[in-house]
């Protein structure tokens, strides 16, 4: 029995990694092979990272001696998304869902048909709330990073962000803990901050990272940003506070500096994210920290932190609960457990029941993926297909040689079937005489359920709040009428829009519905009235939307098959515009049916 296995990529700004995971029989993982590729980190060479990445991509699928075209799970930098938290109302989750498309219309800075967008609920519902992650990145950019890899190689069954797998992995492997933790992911040109409170969880980008400091100490010193990121490597830490001598080597000495100012700077910007953290998203104090990311290898970063944070700090470990299966993999790895952190939520991806499973993948790579899952299904269908062909071919060529015998007894049967066939055409003119009789009965019988679907379609598209349906009238050309066909008088309310007075339209004989029965037409069919639409009077609370809660009732009605929403009917509504003075606000419009209801 072959092992299911996960692939991961992670497209960091500076590092391109990739691993090699195994499904464990006890729905653990297993760490099978791991390779990492450094690109350039002078900013000023991102016009070709494109081309670095489709680089990378094909050294590290072959240097970990990969199939030539596989997929994987993608992780994109933080700094490539936009990410916004949201508060939305709801007493279901279906409502979340109802309106998460305009919530990302409102809140996505791009048009929305420009993005690529996906949305996530973050644990159960509090005090008549849902918390909402939503992220979105721009189209063209995403196609272009998925076209170096797909060139490279490598397809992908979903795309995630770097924050999110972060955090998959601190579940996966610090399920015990209780409270709050805060994670501080520092890369190359961003630092992530993950808030993980159980099933809640807040993420924010600080645009400092370990390049802030090659890039300081490039200007520093008058070098490249490429040999500062070396001497960084080199001779750099973090300076301790205190009384504490300063290297002797000069350039030590400004490196470390550098390190450290730019670490209070994030201090800093660390110590408001919390305070953002508690008041905005009701969260609770930290009471613990972890490091992660690649830049937090520079010395002393962990005694920096343990000094500036009142709370504990350790390394992150996303290992903890992960089978590492070789020495080789080992040595692959050693430093830099402490970055493997959305690696690993990748790998966590292909087991499933993430905590977090967002997925950025484009429309047609999605089709793509599903249309070559039911690939072997197709070929095999082709393959029984032509075999029944090639079977037919030759019981047809077979068949031939005894047509001739045949086509004497088919002669004598001709008289036998001519004869059937006229007892069939006698049977089928009963059967369409009994039809036209029972037309009206099943017609009538559908018209009386009609109206209860009419009702539940009303309720089923009515917004849950602020709003209410106070009147139905039936209207038959425009003109009101009652259950008897009648066409009757209506008052206008004040303020109303005038409107032709009705005047009685006669009622249908019984000898007209019993022509119609018989499939005869009677004179008086052609003033049978018909039931053409409902006018629907209601009133409004004020709410965040305003009149617009109005709009988005009749928007959604489009949705219903018994009904036509039209330009017509959104430009004849009538609706109060709120005032403050009044408890509530009314409104009208005329719904035309799709389906008319005949009268008696």
């Amino acid at each position: 029995m072959s092992v299911k296995k996960t692939y991961a990529l992670n497209l960091g700004m500076q590092t391109v990694a990739m691993a090699e995971f195994e499904h464990l029989a006890d729905g653990g993982l297993a760490l099978a092979g791991y390779r990492e590729y450094e690109l350039m980190p002078d900013p000023a060479a991102d016009a070709t990272r494109l081309e670095q990445i489709k680089v990378a991509v094909g050294e590290l699928r072959s240097g970990l001696n990969l199939p030539k075209m596989l997929r994987a799970y993608f992780c994109l930098p933080s700094q490539s998304v936009f990410t916004r938290f949201l508060r939305l109302p709801g007493s279901t989750a279906e409502d979340v869902r109802s309106v998460i498309g305009f919530e990302a219309q409102q809140n996505v800075p791009f048009p929305i048909a420009e993005v690529v967008w996906d949305y996530q609920i973050l644990g159960a519902v509090r005090d008549a709330n849902w918390d909402v992650a939503l992220v979105a990145i721009k189209t063209d950019q995403l196609e272009e990073i998925y076209a170096s890899c797909e060139q490279a190689g490598v397809l992908a069954y979903g795309i995630d962000i770097s924050p999110m797998a972060l955090y998959n992995a601190y579940r996966f492997n610090y399920s015990d803990l209780t409270g709050a933790s805060l994670i501080i992911d520092m890369g190359a040109r961003t630092t992530n901050l993950v808030f993980a409170e159980g099933e809640k969880v807040f993420t924010r980008t600080i645009p400092i990272g370990g390049n802030t400091i090659s890039v300081n100490v490039g200007k520093e010193l008058g070098v490249e940003v490429t040999v500062a990121e070396a001497l960084k490597k080199e001779k750099g830490f973090v300076a301790l506070g205190g009384a504490y001598a300063d290297p002797t080597d000069p350039a030590e000495a400004k490196i470390c500096k550098i390190a450290r100012t730019t670490m209070t700077r994030l201090h800093a910007e660390i110590t408001r994210s919390i305070s953002f953290y508690r008041a905005n998203h009701g969260g609770s104090q930290p009471v613990r920290a972890f490091l992660a990311g690649r830049s937090m290898s520079l010395p002393y970063m962990l005694e920096f932190f343990a000094e500036k944070l009142p709370m504990p700090v350790e390394f992150f470990n996303p290992l903890k609960n992960v089978v590492v299966r070789s020495e080789q993999v080992r040595k692959a790895i050693e430093g830099k457990i402490p970055a493997l952190g959305e690696i690993v939520g990748l790998g966590l991806r292909g087991i499933g029941g993430c905590p977090v499973e967002i997925n950025l993948t484009p429309k047609k790579v999605v089709q793509e993926l599903e249309f070559s899952e039911r690939k072997l299904p197709l070929i095999a269908a082709v393959f029984c297909v032509t075999a029944a062909f090639v079977s037919l071919v030759v019981f047809f060529h077979q068949a031939t040689t005894k047509v001739a015998e045949v086509t004497v007894g088919v002669n004598k049967d001709v008289s036998r079937l001519e004869k059937i066939q006229n007892s069939l055409s006698e049977a089928e003119e009963k059967i369409q005489k009994l039809q036209s009789l029972a037309a009206p009965v099943i017609l009538a019988a559908e018209e009386r359920t009609l109206w209860i679907q009419i009702l539940d379609e009303l309720g089923k598209y009515l917004p849950p709040r602020y709003l209410w349906v106070t009147k139905l009238t039936p209207l038959s050309g425009g003109v009101p009428v009652n259950l008897d066909g009648v066409r009757v008088q209506v008052v206008q309310p004040k303020g109303g829009r005038q409107q032709p007075t009705p005047t009685p339209t006669p009622k249908a004989s019984v000898s007209g519905r019993r022509g119609q029965a018989t499939g005869k037409p009677s004179p008086q069919d052609d003033k049978k009235p018909m039931i053409d639409a409902i006018r629907i009077d209601g009133l409004y609370l004020e709410n965040p939307a305003m009149v617009g809660i109005v709009d988005q009732f009749v928007d959604n009605l489009a949705q219903s098959p018994l009904f036509v929403v039209n330009e017509e009917v959104k430009n004849n509504m009538l609706r109060t515009q709120p005032d403050g003075t009044n408890w509530a606000y009314t409104y009208s419009f005329v719904l035309p049916l799709a389906k008319p209801i005949s009268l008696p």
